[in-house]
């Protein structure tokens, strides 16, 4: 049974009024949560025409204290002097009632309901990745970006054999990663252990084998790359790395070195002013920009690692190469 669906039905419900650049910067884990035993679910839906009108809807198990409620006007200083709509919501499955009005995403090849009633699309690749339990439902102009730079690299021919997709949250980019080269080892990893239970469930419901051979996505739970069988089963050959600015760029040791040498890098979830930022901490190890495409303030990055001769010594890519890197298998 799916464990949030049987939560118990006296939820609460918290409003404030946010800015659009407040309600992306809530996606993802939110660490002033991480010490609650039960963390509310956040979700934030436009509130108007005006396109700088948002509002964030939290959704709490039991009533929420007042400090509770103060976090979260911390996390919304446009909401300082605003007092908040705290309402105790009836025995209704409130995880539906808050996914209302979420439209399916189509992001190149792919398409992505968030409800099961919505039809399939004729010609797409359907994934149904529910919303409203971990990010990465391709909602989010990031997780779409991620899936339009996945679709566009296979159409140009690129191949791989050993992909990894640190952050996954919902597993959907790994998925999607996996039915673009069905004969490729994935391994996908989260620091949050429910977001790894729900990429399990995902996988189950989308048909996508879990395990740790070819054609099969394998998942752990982890802090960035600190886990042993993620370390075993480099080196990759593509990552995927859709998660936020700062970490990424405390990351970027970890992740590059365990990257083939000619191998390609995706990286998502910074915002237009931190690209420069987070490509100088990547380029210092010995990667480079090939590709960048922009959806509203949210760039999708492409690199390539640099082949290297001796100690730190750059190579010129081979600018014919399809995106292969030596050891693996192929389409």
């Amino acid at each position: 049974m799916n464990d949030v669906a049987a939560r118990p039905a006296q939820s609460w419900k918290v409003t404030l009024p946010c800015t659009r650049a407040e309600a992306e910067a809530l996606d993802g884990d939110i660490a002033l949560f991480v010490a609650m035993d039960q963390p509310p679910v956040l979700m934030t839906s436009e509130a108007g025409a005006d396109d700088d009108a948002w509002r964030l809807d939290a959704y709490f198990e039991g009533e929420p204290d007042p400090a509770a409620v103060q976090l979260l006007r911390d996390l919304i200083p446009s909401a300082a002097a605003t007092e908040p709509q705290i309402e105790k919501l009836p025995d209704e499955d409130w995880v539906t009632l808050s996914q209302q009005g979420l439209e399916p995403v189509t992001a190149g090849r792919f398409h992505v309901r968030n409800r099961a009633a919505d039809p399939e699309e004729a010609g797409h690749v359907n994934f149904l990745i529910e919303a409203g339990r971990a990010f990465g439902t391709g909602q989010h102009e990031t997780t779409a970006g991620c899936l339009i730079m996945l679709d566009r690299m296979r159409r140009i021919g690129m191949r791989f054999g050993n992909v990894a997709d640190i952050g996954t949250g919902t597993g959907l980019l790994a998925f999607a990663a996996l039915h673009l080269w069905p004969r490729a080892y994935a391994t996908a990893s989260d620091i949050d252990p429910v977001a790894v239970a729900i990429s399990r469930e995902n996988a189950m419901t989308n048909g996508m084998p879990v395990g740790h051979g070819i054609g099969q996505v394998a998942l752990y739970t982890a802090a960035g790359v600190d886990h042993p069988a993620i370390e075993q089963r480099a080196p990759y050959d593509l990552l995927i790395a859709n998660i936020l600015a700062g970490p990424l760029i405390e990351l970027a040791p970890s992740l590059c070195a365990l990257i083939e040498d000619g191998g390609t890098l995706l990286l998502a979830g910074l915002l237009r002013e931190q690209a420069d930022e987070v490509l100088a901490a990547y380029r210092a190890q010995g990667m480079r920009l090939a590709e960048r495409a922009d959806r509203g303030d949210w760039p999708t990055l492409r690199l390539r690692k640099r082949p290297r001769i001796g100690w730190k010594r750059p190579q010129r890519i081979d600018r014919s190469a399809r995106g292969e890197a030596p050891g693996f298998g192929t389409l």
